[in-house]
């Protein structure tokens, strides 16, 4: 049997803040809970509010970051705190925490996986947003873990300032971190990721490039091909990359038929050398494309990864949905931010709790078996099914 619920505090960060959040947890699963999570705005008084959070459940299995924006039953909320947590007799849950992540990101990923049991079947992740390299993440704990087993979540955010992340566990606080929890049971789960934008024009091939540093398309500047592309708007880069991501194809990126391509959002310019560097890798020798998508077209896309979560679970109903939605996402939905989680929930049902946060980037898995992948302006669900 598994229980699911989600509270939402717009209290100052306090330590009797988070006992009241703590409690309500409680009352609204009618149990304590095995495990929680908890999303948070990047303010004063995080390590007061876990403080009591940790007071009333006493348990380790509590972890989570800041955001860009929080999710939960309320839908979107800035500002406040979320916690939701499962009550389940079958699944069991372990802590791992790996520090000085902006070190080297791979070996952070195979301290990370070495903490955990052989017995699991499933990953949540949670990484600073502002240092450390999450594709080298993955790398690292999928030579531990193997590439299949699927591993989501996404990478902390703090409101858009770009300045410092947190994350949790336990009772603890850290920055340059990463924390995962790893599911191990009788475990049922679906996953579903789509994004709303469409390679445009005819695909370049990557002729230099160095980690998430894109130098040349088709031997010319990245900066130039991305001027063309864009003309007077050009001018705006970064900040109007994040309308037009790079796309990752064949190979690199996409799923084929179903029309997805990993998307990689600019995040800055050098406008000496010609450069521009991303949110993630870029492999030197792959074809990308540039992308558009529009309102439209991204709600949509929240639609049918729902949809696609929903197959993957197959015969199971769903007892709750993590949604980890990029931050891009929400400035170009703007106030229409809402209707993403409210078409989600058209799917799953409205009366199935949700919780997540709007991201700096996300992990998830591609298709319903194989790797999982960092990504860009891409919202990823996975739902636990009863």
């Amino acid at each position: 049997m598994l229980r699911a619920a989600t509270v939402t505090s717009m209290e100052k960060f306090t330590r009797v803040s988070g006992q009241r959040l703590a409690e309500g947890l409680i009352g609204e699963l009618n149990r304590p809970p095995n495990v929680c999570w908890l999303f948070c705005a990047p303010q004063n008084g995080i390590e007061e509010l876990l403080a009591g959070i940790y007071d009333v459940l006493r348990i380790e299995t509590i972890i989570g970051c800041t955001t860009d924006g929080e999710i939960s039953n309320q839908g979107l909320t800035t500002g406040t705190a979320v916690l939701g947590g499962i009550a389940a007799d079958e699944l069991h849950f372990h802590v791992a925490v790996a520090e000085g992540l902006g070190d080297n990101g791979e070996t952070a990923g195979r301290h990370l996986a070495r903490d955990l049991p052989p017995s699991i079947r499933y990953v949540q992740l949670f990484s600073d947003g502002l240092s450390g390299n999450g594709c080298a993440l993955l790398r690292g704990m999928a030579a531990v873990l193997g590439e299949d087993l699927p591993i989501s979540g996404g990478t902390a955010g703090d409101n858009g300032k770009f300045e410092r992340t947190w994350q949790f566990a336990g009772n603890r606080v850290f920055s340059d971190a990463a924390v995962a929890i790893g599911f191990s049971g009788d475990l049922k789960l679906g996953t579903g990721i789509r994004s709303g934008w469409t390679p445009i024009g005819l695909a370049k091939k990557v002729t230099r490039a160095s980690g998430n540093i894109l130098y040349e398309l088709n031997g010319e500047s990245a900066l130039k091909v991305f001027e063309r592309f864009l003309g007077k708007h050009a001018r705006k880069l970064p900040a109007i990359g994040v309308e037009y991501p790079l796309g990752l194809l064949g190979q690199w990126g996409d799923v084929g038929a179903d029309d997805y391509c990993l998307l990689r959002a600019t995040m800055s310019v050098n406008r000496e050398d010609g450069s521009i560097s991303f949110a993630g890798e870029i492999p030197e020798g792959a074809m990308v494309s540039l992308t558009c998508g529009d309102t439209t077209s991204i709600l949509d896309a929240a639609e049918k990864a729902a949809q696609v979560a929903l197959s993957d679970l197959g015969d199971s109903k769903p007892g709750l949905v993590f949604c980890y939605s990029c931050m891009a996402r929400k400035i170009v939905l703007g106030r229409r931010t809402h209707e993403e989680i409210d078409r989600i929930r058209r799917v799953v049902g409205a009366s199935v709790p949700i919780l997540g946060f709007y991201t700096y980037g996300e992990y998830c898995r591609m298709r319903c078996s194989g790797p999982s992948y960092l990504h860009n302006e891409t919202v990823t669900l996975s739902v636990i099914g009863t």
